[in-house]
């Protein structure tokens, strides 16, 4: 059996840029939602058959309070905002197993969920469908990070690729390298290269000397690198700490509430208010499909 968990946040936001506006006759914006149906129908058209979509309910986190800096609601477009909710209720109209997070984010749903399901022993593969870079430590065994769009999957050799670290040393290396889409800066002359390096040694940053000639790994500049987490360690902890997925979020009991079985009666109304039949068919197609494969 193999688990998809898809990041909704991000794949809103993605439709959102990447096709063209819709409105309705209430003049409610769908566009967005009407790309995301499509594309977790595309998952399952492709052979997914357990799938869950972790979504921001509030883009606000218990991280606020962690954190003045953390990203918040401000600056986002009124026209994806307003989709975040309809499409919560779109997706479980079809069929769809949905988490909105309000305490925690879609992130912590997502490291929490491939956890849980990574220990039923009828679980082969966890595919945790985001490239956002958080997400990375959580990788490892049956858990790998999969990029829709460009087709990429990451297991822990392609996380120590990517970034120079092993899974367990990312929440490490964005408090070190900072990241600018959740809204902490990392550490003043911190780079990835460098965080990589020292990191790739040391593992998490309490392992890290603060005397720069302790360190037997080769970093250029590492007197002023170790200076600077030296008079910033307990910054560097707390975006450590704000970068850690809480696996703690409240998700579900067992894997076997993820199998997608068909739409909800309703989803060919829903699919109709949002202009797009095409797919209440493609949901019902799948649907029978789906039936007869375990028939």
């Amino acid at each position: 059996m193999h688990v998809h968990l898809v990041d909704g946040t991000y794949e809103l936001f993605r439709h959102y840029f990447a096709l063209p506006s819709h409105r309705t006759d209430d003049g409610s914006e769908v566009g967005a939602i009407r790309g995301v149906l499509g594309s977790v129908l595309s998952l399952i058209e492709g052979g997914a058959t357990h799938v869950a979509v972790a979504t921001d309910h509030v883009i606000e986190s218990f991280r606020n309070d962690l954190w003045d800096g953390y990203k918040d609601s401000s600056g986002i477009e009124a026209e994806i905002l307003e989709q975040f909710h309809p499409l919560e209720d779109a997706l479980r109209s079809m069929g769809v197993t949905v988490w909105g997070m309000v305490e925690y984010e879609a992130d912590d749903a997502l490291g929490a969920a491939a956890v849980m399901v990574a220990a039923d022993d009828r679980v082969e593969r966890v595919f945790i469908c985001t490239p956002d870079k958080d997400l990375g430590q959580c990788v490892g065994g049956k858990i790998v990070q999969l990029d829709r769009r460009n087709g990429i999957v990451l297991d822990s050799v392609g996380i120590v690729e990517k970034f120079g670290v092993g899974p367990e040393s990312i929440a490490d290396y964005l408090a070190l390298v900072g990241d600018q889409a959740d809204g902490f800066s990392g550490l003043p002359g911190w780079g990835a290269k460098s965080a990589g390096a020292v990191l790739a040694r040391y593992v998490h940053i309490e392992g890290i000397p603060l005397d720069s000639n302790e360190w037997d790994v080769k970093v250029r500049g590492a007197a002023r690198l170790a200076a600077t987490l030296a008079d910033n360690l307990e910054l560097a902890l707390l975006f450590r700490c704000i970068a850690t997925i809480e696996t703690r979020a409240p998700v579900v009991a067992s894997v076997d509430e993820l199998e997608w079985v068909g739409p909800t009666p309703g989803f060919l109304d829903l699919a109709r208010s949002i202009d797009a039949p095409g797919l209440s068919e493609r949901a019902e197609r799948l649907a029978r499909r789906s039936a007869n494969d375990s028939s």
